[in-house]
């Protein structure tokens, strides 16, 4: 019996996975001053669909950890697993690095290391494989580092990589940030090259959907397929039929688009303390 799945994009690094009464929550963020149009999220009238809700939050800088996930549990059953960087305040199952529990007989969760802060989750959903990766990229500013800072964060990528390769994931959801310049998909295309998901969903990549649908279009391989999901509310349906062979549909568009400001885009580290592109968050960059 086939099995049928919905994956949905919303803002920045946050998707939901849906199959059947289950629903999975990564990283979801509604931007600076609340950008996600409140229609196209996750509302009370989607969670009241499920039974079983989970939310995933990779590590406490903004963009990835949103407050209003702690109004979802009165609208359905919620599942809070949280890095353990977290604020005291941030309820649910705090893991780390190596962790590894069977949420549901449904839903079973391995967490993976980070290059920034935080952890990277493998979520296995019906038998299917969901890697979201957080923060785990390999983030260097080529134009400003020097050689040792872009060796060391290199080294500090593949390191984590290497505990990943070999693993089956059907289904990945990875940075690649333009804000980084030239090679800013040099760890997206390693990934990719090394894990072999059988389908990539790029994130975290501050709007540019130019950049990512021209990243889609070039770096699909054989083994994985790249789809890039750029509008709020953006979805497609996976249908895995009983052979493994995987189904993509992109389903109806979302009502409302932002197009990318058109021009020449430069990066200020000015947000940076110490104007340090390996400071402890991603954030500040201004790209306007």
């Amino acid at each position: 019996m086939s099995k049928k799945m919905t994956v949905t994009y919303y803002h920045h690094s946050g998707f939901s996975v849906a199959s059947g009464d289950v629903l999975l929550v990564f990283d979801y963020w509604r931007g600076m001053s609340n950008k996600l149009p409140e229609a196209l999220g996750i509302t009370p009238e989607v969670l009241a669909r499920y039974n079983e809700v989970y939310v995933f939050i990779s590590h406490e800088h903004e963009d990835h950890y949103d407050g209003v996930v702690y109004t979802w549990d009165q609208y359905a059953p919620v599942t809070y697993v949280v890095a353990d960087c977290l604020p005291e305040k941030a309820r649910g199952l705090r893991v780390k690095k190596g962790s590894e529990m069977s949420l549901s007989d449904r839903v079973q969760v391995k967490c993976y290391g980070s290059t920034d802060s935080g952890v990277s989750f493998l979520v296995t959903l019906d038998g299917l494989s969901f890697f979201h990766a957080g923060d785990l990229n390999f983030w260097h500013w080529r134009e400003v580092c020097n050689a040792k800072q872009i060796q060391e964060a290199d080294e500090d990528f593949r390191s984590e990589m290497a505990d990943i390769q070999g693993v089956e994931i059907d289904v990945a959801f990875f940075p690649v940030d333009p804000r980084m310049g030239m090679l800013f998909d040099a760890g997206a295309n390693y990934f990719t090259l090394t894990a072999k998901p059988r389908l990539m969903l790029p994130m975290h990549f501050w709007g540019r959907s130019d950049v990512i649908n021209e990243f889609a279009r070039r770096s699909r391989t054989r083994e994985t397929e790249i789809i890039a999901l750029t509008n709020p509310g953006q979805a497609i349906a996976l249908d895995i039929e009983d052979d493994g062979f995987m189904n993509i549909t992109l389903l109806a568009p979302p009502t409302l688009h932002q197009p990318a400001a058109a021009g020449e885009q430069t990066v200020s580290l000015d947000g940076y303390e110490g104007a340090d592109p390996f400071h402890e968050t991603d954030l500040p960059i201004d790209i306007r």
